[in-house]
């Protein structure tokens, strides 16, 4: 099992940048493929982009795409989510999860470990 923790939430005016960490324990972290969701109020759960676990595939929403960027850091058991160009549709809660396949699944369900999720808020 993996255990994981986000951080780096917090309010940001449109265009500003964040950058989300988060951090595993529990278990073998470069076995696992990495994903970011996010989910705003009333809406589902919606993937934002995912990292294999050496980090050489990446994928991205076409809403994210070209401004928020995943790397990992294996050796420091955490991934990360730089998002710049912030609009205030990217509010949400944001969560990462993990999955212990060899692809890089795109939907939530294919994911086994999730963490408790950070707020990203963006104002206009």
């Amino acid at each position: 099992q993996v255990q994981l923790v986000e951080s780096g939430g917090g309010v940001v005016q449109a265009g500003g940048s964040l950058r989300l960490s988060c951090a595993a324990s529990g278990s073998t972290f470069s076995r696992y493929t990495m994903g970011w969701f996010q989910q705003a109020p009333g809406k589902e759960r919606e993937f934002v982009g995912a990292i294999s676990w050496r980090g050489g595939t990446t994928y991205y929403s076409d809403s994210v795409k070209g401004r928020f960027t995943i790397s990992r850091d294996n050796a420091k058991n955490t991934v990360y989510l730089q998002m710049n160009s912030l609009k205030p549709e990217d509010t949400a809660v944001y969560y990462c999860a993990a999955d212990g396949s060899v692809v890089v699944p795109r939907h939530r369900s294919a994911y086994d470990y999730w963490g408790q999720g950070t707020q990203v808020t963006v104002s206009s």
